[in-house]
């Protein structure tokens, strides 16, 4: 299982949101390049930005991310206010390797397979969930759909893979909601991301045997509560020994 870090981006710091929610942030001193290259240096191949700013429709971070796609040695997934071809395109031009895409891949599944079909495997599409309900809108509302509908539309467009969130273990450390994990793996067949919750090596094993074939770390990283070895050297995985 691939571990990817990630780095949420508001007002150009970088932030955690506990369980999605903007006035429980929690500011990280470290900047986003250092944090991003002590990443690299410890063995991470990529790495997730999410524009927290874009992602709410206000004002973005679009500077610094150029800077970091054009200064990291890794394969950086955009994420955050990506809804239409425009910011695809903007994105993939300007080096990132994949973008995410979350509201419009729920509410216009339609325009994601054709964004797809345009670039293959460049595409992934998040899948944000609060108490079971599809989430959209930066989290701020309830998708008026079901997961198995959206994942079905989903089966349809040519994806690099699907990420899954759990909002309510986001930012948490509570550890996966591997109910969900397993519930979303019967029903996606491309690569699947896993996020929410982890706060400690053994949540690696878990979310790896229930079935992700990645997972992205926050706040556990930011504060060494897996350490960075142990993240990306894969030592975490006692099945391996």
């Amino acid at each position: 299982m691939l571990v990817i870090p990630a780095l949420d981006l508001r007002d150009g710091r970088v932030v955690r949101l506990r369980q999605g929610d903007f006035d429980r942030q929690t500011s990280y001193s470290g900047d986003p390049l250092e944090l991003a290259s002590a990443y690299a240096a410890a063995g991470a191949s990529k790495l997730h930005l999410v524009d927290l700013d874009a992602a709410r429709g206000g004002n973005d971070n679009r500077q610094l991310i150029l800077s970091l796609v054009a200064n990291l040695e890794l394969e950086i997934q955009v994420a955050g206010g990506v809804r239409g071809a425009e910011q695809v395109s903007f994105w993939l031009e300007a080096g990132a390797a994949a973008v995410v895409m979350g509201t419009t891949a729920v509410l216009h599944p339609d325009q994601l397979q054709r964004l797809a079909s345009e670039h293959p495997g460049r595409i992934l599409a998040a899948l944000d969930v609060r108490a079971g309900q599809p989430m959209i809108e930066g989290w701020a509302g309830g998708a008026e759909i079901g997961l198995e509908q959206i994942l079905l539309h989903w089966s349809r467009a040519e994806l690099g893979g699907v990420i899954l969130t759990s909002v309510d273990r986001d930012g948490t450390l509570d550890g996966p909601d591997l109910e969900v994990l397993r519930r979303v793996r019967e029903l996606v067949g491309s690569p699947l991301t896993y996020s929410g919750g982890l706060g400690e090596p053994s949540h690696l094993s878990l979310v790896a045997a229930a079935g992700a074939d990645a997972v992205i770390l926050g706040r556990s990283l930011l504060e060494g509560l897996i350490p960075l070895q142990v993240a990306f050297d894969g030592s975490w995985d006692r099945s391996r020994f």
